[in-house]
């Protein structure tokens, strides 16, 4: 321990002991961010008709009322279906945008990335009520095309963004290259650009897919009929009664944006490797 003190933290010779301030700083702020969230676990497990932390009695009883469930399914069904066509739509348009502003010589480039990341900088209950009275006009109100259009314009500045980190640090002659070689600009791109962007495309993807999984605002404008999400149905459980039900799902949306950024972490780890 002493050894590992005194050992040098960077190039610069400073040591872990003089970096102890930053690591326990970091450690306090791990907490401060995943205590919130841990407490849910064990009250998911409670055997309580509420809310209750500690549990006086452990039990399964919430998690089987969820998967016994027809209307807990059906917006479990409705989210991971508009989740995974979020994904399907949002990250093929959000990759071609990024790559489109990267390789394009034109003008006033910025201002279009600047429009095209708008959603993310307009309050989403704006987009929310926008998305309503467009959607009473078009009459795709509470259909799982509504929804997932709505999502897509949430998730593609997501992809867009994340891609367009990783087309800075590519160099495009290596496109440019195949190119003059004959290659079209399509298959360059397949065949050069992403390969070596991969892990930003399938990060962005799994993003998306979260953006749309864990959204709620929109949802509760213009879902709803025979296509409720689950967060949705979470927050109405929430307002009209305390149901110990949501803790469960909470837990199990939990483990699933952890395992689907754990993927992500070791198929970009495998990639750098490669």
């Amino acid at each position: 321990m002493i050894g590992w003190l005194s050992a040098s933290a960077s190039e610069t010779q400073i040591t872990h002991g003089q970096r102890i301030w930053l690591y326990l700083l970091a450690v306090v702020v791990m907490l401060l961010l995943v205590a919130p969230t841990l407490i849910v676990i064990p009250m998911s497990f409670s055997d309580s008709q509420y809310l209750e932390f500690p549990p006086e009695n452990w039990s399964l009883r919430w998690y089987r009322f969820y998967f016994s469930s027809n209307e807990w399914m059906l917006a479990t069904r409705t989210s991971f279906a508009a989740a995974f066509l979020t994904m399907i739509v949002a990250t093929p348009i959000g990759v071609m945008a990024a790559y489109g502003l990267h390789a394009s010589k034109l003008p006033y480039m910025r201002l279009a990335f600047v429009m095209l990341i708008t959603p993310m900088m307009v309050p989403v209950v704006l987009v929310a009520i926008g998305a309503f009275y467009a959607y009473v006009k078009l009459k795709i109100l509470y259909t799982m095309t509504g929804l997932v259009l709505a999502h897509s314009i949430l998730a593609i500045p997501l992809v867009l963004i994340v891609t367009g980190a990783a087309l800075k640090s590519y160099d495009m002659n290596q496109e440019n290259a195949a190119r003059s070689l004959g290659a079209s600009r399509f298959r360059a791109f397949m065949t050069i650009t992403l390969p070596q962007i991969r892990f930003a495309v399938i990060s962005s993807a799994l993003l998306s897919f979260l953006a749309s999984f864990d959204e709620v605002v929109i949802a509760m404008f213009i879902s709803g009929g025979d296509n409720p999400t689950l967060t949705r149905n979470m927050f109405n459980a929430l307002r009209d009664q305390i149901d110990p039900t949501i803790a469960s799902i909470s837990t199990l949306m939990i483990l699933l944006t952890t395992l689907l950024m754990a993927l992500a972490q070791i198929f970009g780890r495998g990639s750098s490797n490669r």
